[in-house]
């Protein structure tokens, strides 16, 4: 079997450590990256980690005759699609760049791999779909839909656009994957989340103010119904969701149609926990302070993590300190002074 994946968005946090999972699995990766979210050098550590080499092509997802000439020079088996825009608060700002990035790029890649015949996709989802979930925790059950940002939305519109894909062409295998809240790093030290300006989620940002990047870290809210008023969500360690998608993968290879996982722990850890944690992992004393809440944040959210257990036969396996050392391991190696 050709075992040839075309990783898209794979020079980015999560990308790159897919392509080190299906690398060391014995894949032949093809990454498509426009480094936007990433790098040519985080590339060339994903082969040092794997000990092998890959194809990088810059291009965007938007270029059809940059997909064309890929399929057309690469026999691609299955893609895996992570390229795409993340911020929740420049989507609202900018939503036209996120549809146009997020929705019409995975059409022009869908079109582009209908031609080339290759129909094995795994996507590159999220738990925003379930906005405010009504019950916790969030099985694949749960209703999507009402969202409250542009960004959720355009991952929702993209789901869509797959189940439309699967229930008009049978011959499509696709997986829809939802993260929760990916955190940590390559035990390597190599790779790690590595934001373009202030970050966006909160382990990369307590790492910054722990490696005196930043002074302080602002808690988004005490007053929730939680246990400690903050806010509470599922975090999952980078290296099991890269997994998650080797899994999910092989499960589609097997059956048609169009499925949907959770990727979650099943447990949820509130701020001050994360921060605790990450004070212990790294020796630091974190400086935070208490703001209002968010327009749009939500008390709490975690997953049901149960379907991908047992059709996946995955689970997320790695501990919140291991995400925590992991996390701090790589933000020490990008130190100057490292």
């Amino acid at each position: 079997m050709n075992k040839k994946v075309l990783i898209t968005g794979g020079a980015g946090y999560i990308g790159s450590h897919a392509a080190v999972t299906f690398l060391e699995a014995g894949y032949d990766v093809v990454i498509l990256d426009n480094f936007s979210n990433g790098s040519a050098d985080t590339v060339r550590r994903v082969e040092d980690i794997s000990k092998r080499g890959l194809r990088l092509i810059e291009g965007d997802i938007r270029d059809k005759s940059c997909l064309h000439q890929i399929f057309s020079e690469n026999e691609v088996y299955a893609v895996l699609h992570f390229a795409g825009l993340k911020s929740v608060a420049e989507s609202v700002s900018d939503p036209l760049r996120y549809y146009e990035n997020n929705v019409a790029g995975t059409v022009f890649l869908c079109e582009a791999m209908e031609e080339a015949n290759v129909r094995r996709l795994v996507f590159s989802s999220s738990a925003t779909v379930y906005g405010d979930p009504v019950e916790n925790p969030v099985s694949e059950r749960c209703l999507t839909g009402k969202l409250s940002s542009p960004y959720g939305r355009s991952k929702s519109m993209v789901e869509e656009v797959l189940q439309d894909i699967a229930a008009a062409k049978p011959a499509w295998h696709i997986a829809i994957l939802r993260y929760f809240n990916p955190a940590g790093a390559h035990p390597s030290g190599l790779i790690g989340e590595s934001p373009n300006g202030p970050p966006n989620n909160l382990i990369p940002y307590i790492s910054q103010v722990a490696a005196g990047w930043r002074d302080v870290l602002r808690v988004f809210g005490d007053d929730y119904p939680t246990p400690d008023g903050t806010g509470v969500r599922d975090y999952i360690h980078v290296q099991d969701l890269a997994e998650g998608h080797l899994s999910a993968l092989e499960a589609i290879n097997k059956r048609a149609g169009l499925h949907i996982w959770n990727l979650g722990t099943g447990r949820g850890y509130s701020v001050l926990e994360v921060i605790r944690a990450f004070e212990i992992a790294s020796g630091r004393s974190i400086n935070f302070e208490i703001e209002r809440r968010r327009l749009g944040d939500v008390a709490e959210c975690w997953a049901d993590p149960t379907k991908a257990q047992m059709e996946l036969n995955w689970k997320a396996n790695r501990s919140l300190t291991e995400m925590m050392t992991d996390a701090w391991r790589w933000q020490k190696n990008s130190l100057p002074s490292a």
